[in-house]
């Protein structure tokens, strides 16, 4: 759904959901957390401020909206976001770094 907002918790540095972790101008994405339903920034942001460990998202959920991009506020599905390298409703670029974490938030 695109434009509506949501919270995103953690430690948020600007209203793009970068945060204190990750802060490039490619860091624009927040994951909805299976554990909570709550999006955070990054892993490290759920960590340090949700009072419980992280669950990973089940294979079986990868249509399930839980990627936010920070910059038009549009969620993504899983499986979207791990085809994509940007917003496909904006254009805005992703870190392509964060597939290296794709383990902290998705079952493979």
């Amino acid at each position: 759904m695109t434009g509506r907002r949501v919270r995103v918790l953690g430690k948020t540095v600007d209203d793009q959901t970068r945060c204190e972790h990750y802060a490039t101008s490619l860091d624009v994405i927040a994951i909805l957390f299976a554990c909570c339903g709550e999006y955070y920034p990054c892993h490290l942001c759920h960590g340090e401020c949700a009072d419980h460990p992280a669950a990973q998202w089940p294979r079986a959920e990868r249509g399930r909206e839980a990627v936010l991009c920070g910059v038009c506020w549009s969620e993504l599905t899983i499986d979207r976001y791990l085809e994509v390298d940007g917003c496909p409703d904006c254009g805005a670029p992703f870190n392509p770094g964060c597939r290296l974490h794709t383990e902290y938030y998705f079952q493979a």
